[in-house]
């Protein structure tokens, strides 16, 4: 009995966990939406990515905290982190930028939701 409570809790800790990362993705392609580069790291330059380091290391702690208590109790990784680090990095200059990409983000999110 006392194992099954301990996996009650970490699985509201882990649902905890993903509602706080939606939450602070949210707010930072928000953020991007409206014109602030850098969460997606498209730019090559150095200034742009220590505006969002805060905001990244942030998702990605939680990302991980996430995929913890998701791997102890048998689940798969954490898609949402997964696909937003998958989006990181240098794009060619063919891609959208970054705010495009934030909103896209946000109508796909808001999407889902309303599923």
């Amino acid at each position: 009995m006392a194992k099954a409570d301990r996996l009650a809790r970490l699985d509201e800790r882990r649902a905890e966990l993903e509602s706080e990362y939606a939450a602070a993705l949210v707010a930072a392609l928000r953020t991007t939406a409206a014109g602030k580069w850098g969460l997606f790291g498209h730019n090559g330059d150095r200034w742009t990515p220590a505006a969002v380091t805060a905001v990244i290391d942030n998702l990605n702690e939680l990302g991980d905290a996430i995929d913890g208590a998701r791997a102890r109790l048998g689940m798969p990784p954490y898609e949402l982190h997964q696909q937003f680090a998958a989006s990181r990095g240098p794009v060619g200059p063919e891609a959208v930028g970054e705010p495009k990409q934030a909103q896209a983000w946000l109508d796909r999110l808001a999407g889902d939701n309303a599923r």
